[in-house]
C-alpha cells in the first residue's frame, strides 16, 4: 500500500481529484480522523473538510494519479 498526504482546498480540485481516481482499476481510499471515504465517490470527497490534510491510500500504478497526487501533496501547501 501507498500512502501520499494532500490537500484539495477547493472544490474543483476535489472534483479533478474523483475524475482521476475514477480512470484508476485498484481501489483508493481517503482517510480523515476516523473516516474513510471512496476516493471515487464525489459526495464522499464532498463531505470532508477539505481545509485539512487528507491522507490518500492505494495500491496500484497510474502516472497520472501518481502526478495528480504530488502537484497536491500537503508539503507544499504548508510551505506556501
Amino acid at each position: 500500500m501507498k500512502q501520499k498526504k494532500i490537500m484539495l482546498p477547493t472544490v474543483a480540485e476535489a472534483k479533478e481529484f474523483v475524475a482521476v481516481a475514477g480512470k484508476c482499476d485498484f481501489d483508493i481510499n481517503v482517510f480523515y480522523n476516523r473516516i474513510i471515504i471512496d476516493a471515487k465517490s464525489i459526495l464522499g470527497v464532498l463531505s470532508l473538510d477539505l481545509r485539512k490534510i487528507l491522507t490518500v491510500e492505494y495500491d496500484g500504478e497510474n502516472e497520472e494519479l501518481e502526478a495528480f497526487l504530488n502537484e497536491k501533496a500537503a508539503s507544499k501547501y504548508k510551505a506556501a
